[in-house]
């Protein structure tokens, strides 16, 4: 344990949640172990030894979690060394690429399913298998609720992608090449070649993206074994860490360490600070707000910006800087940035290992000070992303500051508006469309209940005559998200959202928008008995799905300022545990 021991009461074998199960002489305890022998399992591969169900979101759709099979074998072999019992329970496997119309659509579906398969099952701990974007946040939110304890293991990233000697990174090169290819610079070929060029390994985005942010949280929150979340998937350290997860996880369970011992008030707003001085995704700051949610913790957009404020930021990653997540390793990795962050983080909150923040990052050293900058010599001395306030977004919203052209951040210009993404996909390129460099595009009906899921359809396409023009930037505002892979001016997260009656969904051609940075203000230009007059003539664009889980989660889930969680899961409420009969 490090300085500030968790007090928590040691178990023993009696005590283990599966001992409900397996233990003693009732008819549902002799019908369990008679049961298990189905499956080769006699007492003495598990009695009197915690069961460790390790959480797997692979899937054969699943591009970033190829490698998870060989991963899960390595947890299981730390497992049984270390003297526990472990299980494979799949879980719903988020695929971003491939899943339609968003994995974050199903995120909230898949911190149920976590919750439920941890708390039906004879399961004492768990090891969370997770990367590609949402099931970072949807396995820490279920373990969150369910608290018990629980370790993650971070897919990686995948190794750096080249093309015609050129070093590309998922996402942001795949933007960049199909930009140039909408203006008529180059051909399909060429962006075919591109694309292929960055998928050369396991792994997820190798850019600062989601995925890389949200696993690096993960370890800033303490979830994961220290240095976990920065080794790149192919490494054979990866392996190694997969297999001390594993035997760690079996001393958690006999300690009662839990996600509500780790993952506090300090360790979230560590988490923010991290994310600020990384430059991640904007996604972060939906997934943190619904994470802590569940455990109780309340997170205002307020909250993001002061740290913004008051944190530099240290990686030189794209989409905002120059590297990528394979250079990020060999220059320290998060151990090394966390460190040089100092006293920016609290380092006495405690982490799965049994150890502080601080004793983790006890030593570690920047390898290349221009892929992890000092804090002297920070890229910029405040954090990544901004949050707005105004008449446009009376709920807040967000942008990517240091992936936005610096002209941008103070500007007034007319709105374009779009009414959902079909309409913009018709029109978008239309040489007749009114618009100019110095428009606003305007993305209505794309939020968490419009879309709906939220989208990632922030990046608003730039205006196909304006690309041939030179183009390349302009404010785009939306209540979609967009991917971390992205870069832009684009104002995301509007709240309320447009299909509930947001001001968002009240904005016409012509009207003038000001983004106003500094002041951390989204206006609309329009006088308020105007404004009255267009709602009393606004109704929702499209009508609400009737069945199946989008009906569900268009009835309960939040908006994007409150996490996008479901209503009814929010608050920290304890989970009962199931009756055995």
């Amino acid at each position: 344990m490090g300085s500030d021991q968790m007090s928590n009461e040691q178990k023993t074998p009696e005590t283990l949640r599966s001992h409900r199960w397996f233990g003693g002489e009732s008819m549902r305890a002799f019908s369990h172990r008679g049961r298990w022998r189905q499956l080769g399992f006699g007492p003495g591969d598990y009695a009197g030894k915690p069961i460790i169900g390790i959480i797997n979101t692979w899937s054969e759709m699943n591009t970033c979690h190829s490698h998870f099979p060989e991963r899960v074998q390595a947890a299981k072999r730390g497992v049984l060394q270390a003297g526990g019992f472990p299980i494979e329970l799949p879980a719903i496997s988020l695929g971003e690429i491939l899943m339609k119309p968003t994995t974050m659509l199903y995120r909230n579906l898949l911190a149920l399913e976590t919750e439920e398969l941890l708390r039906s099952y004879p399961i004492d701990g768990a090891v969370l298998m997770g990367g590609c974007d949402k099931t970072t946040p949807g396995l820490l939110m279920g373990a969150a609720s369910m608290n018990i304890p629980a370790i993650y293991v971070p897919a990686g990233a995948m190794l750096r992608g080249f093309w015609n000697g050129e070093t590309l990174g998922s996402g942001t090169d795949h933007w960049k090449y199909y930009t140039d290819f909408r203006a008529g610079n180059v051909s399909a070929k060429t962006v075919d070649e591109v694309v292929a060029g960055t998928a050369r390994s396991v792994g997820t985005c190798m850019t600062m993206g989601t995925a890389a942010t949200m696993m690096s949280l993960a370890e800033t929150l303490g979830m994961t074994l220290p240095g976990a979340s920065s080794i790149p998937a192919p490494d054979s350290n990866h392996a190694v860490m997969a297999t001390a997860s594993g035997r760690r996880i079996v001393d958690m369970v006999w300690e009662d360490v839990k996600p509500s011992d780790i993952m506090t008030r300090a360790a979230f707003e560590n988490a923010v600070t991290v994310d600020m001085a990384i430059g991640g995704s904007t996604n972060a700051i939906i997934h943190l707000v619904a994470m802590a949610g569940r455990l109780g913790v309340e997170m205002p957009l307020t909250l993001f910006d002061e740290i913004s404020k008051a944190t530099p930021w240290l990686a030189n990653i794209r989409p905002s800087g120059a590297y990528l997540m394979e250079d990020f390793y060999y220059a320290g990795g998060l151990r090394a940035l966390m460190h040089a962050l100092g006293d920016f983080l609290d380092g006495s909150c405690m982490s799965v290992a049994g150890t502080t923040l601080a004793e983790n990052c006890a030593g570690a050293k920047i390898h290349n000070e221009d892929v992890i900058r000092p804090v002297a010599n920070a890229l910029s001395p405040d954090g990544g992303t901004v949050v707005l306030f105004g008449n446009l977004a009376p709920d807040g919203c967000v942008i990517k500051q240091s992936a936005a052209d610096p002209e941008l951040l103070q500007h007034t210009g007319p709105a374009v508006v779009f009414r959902d993404r079909a309409d913009m996909e018709a029109r978008v390129d239309d040489p007749d469309l009114v618009v100019t460099a110095g428009s606003v595009l305007v993305l209505q009906n794309a939020g968490p209940v419009g879309a709906p899921g939220m989208p990632e359809w922030g990046q608003l396409p730039i205006p196909k005559k304006l690309l041939e023009q030179g183009v390349r930037d302009m404010v785009r505002i939306s209540d979609a998200r967009m991917s971390g892979t992205s870069y832009g001016t684009c104002v995301l997260h509007v709240a309320p959202e447009a299909h509930i009656g947001g001001p968002l969904g009240l904005v016409e051609d012509g009207d003038l928008i000001t983004l106003d940075l500094s002041g951390r203000v989204l206006n609309l230009d329009v006088d308020d008995a105007e404004l009255a007059r267009r709602r009393k003539n606004w109704a929702p664009h499209r009508t609400t799905p009737e069945r199946g889980y989008v009906a569900m989660y268009a009835q309960h889930v939040t908006q994007a300022n409150r996490g996008c969680d479901f209503d009814y899961l929010q608050g920290g409420a304890p989970i009962p545990e199931p009756e055995i009969f």
